[in-house]
């Protein structure tokens, strides 16, 4: 019987491969992501989301090392859309700092409510997609 060496390189395909047990493994290492981006909410959610739904897409994002940075991305782009559809709602509802002067329960309730929109509007545009 022939002894099998511990390790092999394929020039077909650039591997490089180690003897476990009596079969040949590929070795294979995930991407070190280039630099370490915050997440927040958003990024956090839609990682989630494409983890359940997505798991290609996922572990394409992840094996590249472009996951960390492509949620940053997509978490700073949702808080930008939010702050901006609040402002847009706040002006088409004539939700004012004076309404807040005068009546402040008022204010709280339809600010809470356009908040709340505008989140769904940013899950269902950017996270949930």
């Amino acid at each position: 019987m022939n002894k099998l060496e511990n390790s092999i390189h394929d020039n077909a395909n650039g591997l490089d491969y180690t003897l476990v047990n009596d079969h040949y493994l590929p070795n294979l290492t995930a991407a070190a992501p280039a630099e370490q981006h915050p997440i927040g909410r958003w990024g956090r959610l839609h990682k989630k989301y494409l983890q359940e739904h997505h798991p290609i897409r996922y572990n394409q994002l992840l094996l590249s090392g472009e996951l960390s940075g492509y949620l940053a991305k997509l978490d700073k782009q949702a808080e930008e859309q939010l702050v901006l559809t609040v402002r847009q709602m706040q002006k088409a509802e004539d939700v004012t700092e004076a309404l807040k002067a005068e009546n402040q329960l008022e204010w709280v309730r339809r600010m809470n409510s356009i908040r709340n929109r505008a989140e769904e509007i940013v899950k269902t545009e950017l996270i949930f997609v």
